[in-house]
């Protein structure tokens, strides 16, 4: 249903309930009062019908049938073209829905074009169809209780931003693996929810500025400073967000880094440590071997060995297997060995 809802306001009062554009159109000219025409995902011709009707510039119209434009106000004479950037936090997924609006104001008509299910047009249209005194004000009333309703959405988004934070924060010293991805994805649902929030306060800024010299909307324009007061709010916000991830980031590098640290080196005391012992074996299995070696040699029983038939030659061989051993004994003990 691309029509969702058109009507001609008198007053701030409903006065008809048109069933088509042409009829919106004929009660506007008779009746000089100010058509609210909402729109869910229509038609080219219903564009162009519209846009022929009011005298819409072709530029805007073109977005406006394109979509995926990027939060933005432009003024065509005496008509503004507004862009703004819904969102919705699923917890479940932990992601940031993004819709789209699109708004043409102007002296006697607002347009409202809505390129996903949020947010609900419809209660805006209905809490300001119980204020007449404000829908009174004309389109500008409209294009505020729009913009009032987008950012009192963001709302929820930045506290399930802020309790994912939280969460990771937590995970950060648990040694969780999966929390440098966490922080990769929700900076990039932070990054994109920058771009659709940061815009607005100039945005607000420049509507507050155009109702200045209009002493009739002063409310109108306390209105408007409100909802900007309530955007800076969000984008400070939203900025600390990314600082806080970024800082997270970098912990978790620090973190990561330090146990890699920890594990090099307590494998390489663990290295020394056999290094000592292996020192230690090797030193003694050399100070065995000596007098091995010498039992071994005079063990060999061959004819003409001098030393078997020398009186002192038992003492002698004794004497060079101790003095052997302790001589590596010495020399291994001075070069810290043993």
């Amino acid at each position: 249903m691309p029509i969702v809802d058109n009507a001609v306001y008198v007053q701030g009062q409903r006065t008809e309930n048109p069933e088509n554009l042409e009829t919106t159109y004929e009660l506007l000219r008779a009746r000089h009062g100010m058509a609210w025409i909402g729109m869910y995902r229509p038609s080219e011709a219903e564009v162009q019908s519209v846009a022929t009707e009011f005298n819409l510039h072709h530029l805007a119209v073109e977005d406006a049938l394109a979509g995926h434009q990027r939060p933005k106000l432009e003024r065509y004479g005496d008509t503004l073209f507004i862009v703004l950037r819904p969102a919705r936090y699923l917890d479940k997924e932990e992601t940031v829905e993004f819709g789209e609006v699109h708004m043409f104001i102007g002296p006697e008509f607002a347009i409202t074009i809505r390129h996903a299910e949020a947010p609900n047009l419809g209660v805006v249209r209905k809490r300001l169809e119980t204020n007449a005194e404000l829908l009174a004000q004309g389109p500008e009333a409209v294009m505020y209780a729009v913009l009032d309703q987008v950012v009192d959405e963001y709302g929820p988004v930045v506290a399930g931003l802020e309790n994912d934070i939280d969460e990771i924060e937590d995970q950060l010293f648990s040694e969780d693996p999966n929390v440098s991805r966490r922080i990769y994805e929700l900076s990039r649902e932070v990054i994109a929810f920058q771009r659709a929030t940061q815009p607005l306060v100039g945005m607000l800024t420049e509507i507050k500025n155009s109702l200045r010299s209009d002493d009739s909307k002063i409310e109108l324009r306390r209105d408007v400073r409100d909802v900007e007061d309530h955007a800076i709010k969000i984008v400070e916000r939203v900025n600390s967000f990314r600082e806080l991830l970024q800082n997270a980031l970098v912990t978790h590098s620090t973190l990561v880094a330090q146990r890699q640290s920890d594990e090099t080196r307590t494998l390489s005391e663990t290295s020394l440590a056999q290094g000592e012992q292996v020192k230690r074996i090797s030193s003694w299995a050399a100070i065995l071997f000596a007098p091995t070696l010498v039992g071994t040699i005079y063990g060999m029983n061959f004819k003409n060995m001098p030393e078997l038939d020398w009186r002192w030659g038992y003492p002698f061989a004794l004497t060079l297997m101790v003095a052997m051993g302790f001589g590596l004994y010495a020399a291994f003990k001075r070069r810290g060995w043993l």
